[in-house]
């Protein structure tokens, strides 16, 4: 089963900027795929367009076997929830403990408190995190606040997960603990597409490999 198409995928942007330009691809359920390319090859874009941050010009954007063009605009919040989303800069809030932020999805899907209590005490102890969960963000180093997200992203169990430079920030070895939490969800049948542009840790987690080149498709090597 599919869980990602782009066909004849386009992006052109107000200012006359085509982002991307005929890109094709198909990300199959239960795959783990890196997106890299040089800055501004249209990495971020890409995945804004799976997850209705952005629509494309032309073509088709798939995401199981929804063509995102006839979603219903009611339909977006629910298909943003249904994907775990990772960013390079944390997103986390600051005012909140760790495991408020890690509940916020929860909270805003309107699940049973307890059950949210449950799943949110799972995903910390996904990332290593669980004694930590009434601390503040802030007192944790840059690695483990990328943890915090990551648990955030996948509390709700998604099928489909995103990361924009999870590791744009960390040191090597902060950032190779990172991509094998992605491979231990994917492990289990999460579907992960990570964009990064960290070229000598791509080459050694040996996964299929996307590459971007002025918003063009340009290799897809397994």
């Amino acid at each position: 089963m599919t869980a990602i198409r782009f066909s004849n995928v386009g992006k052109r942007y107000p200012n006359g900027h085509d982002a991307l330009k005929g890109v094709n691809f198909d990300l199959h359920s239960g795959e783990l795929a890196f997106l890299t390319g040089h800055s501004g090859a249209g990495k971020s874009t890409l995945l804004k367009l799976i997850m209705l941050m952005e629509r494309p010009s032309r073509g088709e954007v798939w995401v199981g076997d929804q063509d995102l063009a006839r979603l219903p605009r009611k339909q977006i919040p629910f298909h943003r929830r249904r994907i775990g989303v990772v960013f390079q800069n944390h997103q986390l809030l600051f005012d909140r403990s760790i495991f408020d932020n890690v509940a916020l999805p929860l909270q805003l899907s309107g699940y049973d408190p307890v059950d949210a209590a449950r799943r949110v005490r799972a995903a910390l102890d996904k990332v290593g995190l669980l004694s930590r969960e009434k601390l503040n963000p802030l007192t944790l180093s840059s690695g483990e606040q990328q943890r915090v997200g990551i648990a955030r992203a996948i509390v709700h169990k998604p099928k489909l997960l995103l990361a924009d430079e999870p590791t744009g920030n960390l040191d090597p070895a902060l950032s190779e603990d990172i991509m094998h939490l992605f491979e231990q969800f994917n492990s289990i049948g999460t579907t992960v597409l990570i964009a990064s542009h960290d070229l000598s840790l791509i080459n050694r987690m040996r996964h299929r490999v996307l590459t971007l080149k002025d918003g063009r498709m340009v290799a897809d090597v397994d």
